[in-house]
């Protein structure tokens, strides 16, 4: 049976960059918790009126990127607002990302996009690791979570085609022990649901991305 370890019992919300950084190379040298991790954040459906998430073609490779980088309050990692479109994930909050183009890593996929989406230097990111694959079913994309971390605090310029806002997670807010909040929502403007989530600059950060958000969380706790 999985266990959740501390990183050697010390508190992720007094450590620097730097000891963070070392905490998590080790802890994600061990068995990540993956579902143990997804599933208590999973949107649940009220009433009978579900959304189909059937696909005829397997899913496509995408990634995204948890950066990590240090300014004069703690740690913290950028979240971006989707812009408003005709599409499964419009206005909704996720992390910078996007498809793995063909005989692309998926590191390298995670920052390419987020230079597109939010204006990173590429080259300055150094890469930790990478959490679970997650299935996002409603895109149909199998998405790899690449951590990685910036030694400057970086200045966002989001693509105004994609991205409406960058918001700046505090990393000492995401392992609170009341970060977990629900809410009941409409997804995609048709499905009502009870959300699991956090909320983060007045955003409600849900569903794939806030079940991502989780599994980072408990290696964190």
């Amino acid at each position: 049976m999985f266990e959740i370890e501390s990183l050697l019992d010390c508190d992720v919300t007094k450590m620097n960059l730097s000891g963070l950084i070392y905490r998590l190379e080790q802890r994600l040298q061990e068995q990540l918790p993956a579902s143990i991790a997804h599933e208590p954040l999973r949107a649940r459906p009220i009433g009978t009126k579900l959304p189909n998430f059937k696909h005829s073609t397997p899913p496509k490779q995408g990634s995204v990127l948890i950066l990590l980088y240090e300014d004069q309050y703690g740690i913290k990692f950028p979240l971006i607002k989707r812009a408003t479109y005709a599409g499964a994930h419009s206005a909704q909050i996720s992390l910078p990302g996007g498809k793995v183009e063909p005989g692309e890593r998926v590191v390298d996929a995670a920052i390419r996009e987020s230079e597109e989406e939010i204006g990173i230097i590429g080259k300055d990111v150094k890469i930790i690791g990478s959490l679970s694959d997650f299935n996002v079913l409603p895109s149909n994309f199998l998405v790899t979570p690449v951590i990685a971390f910036i030694d400057y605090v970086p200045r966002f310029v989001p693509d105004r085609h994609e991205v409406e806002r960058v918001l700046q997670a505090d990393l000492s807010g995401l392992v609170r022990e009341d970060a977990i909040q629900e809410k009941e929502i409409l997804a995609a403007g048709i499905y009502p649901m009870l959300a699991p989530h956090f909320l983060i600059e007045d955003e409600i950060v849900w569903g794939a991305t806030a079940m991502m958000l989780n599994e980072f969380r408990m290696l964190l706790k």
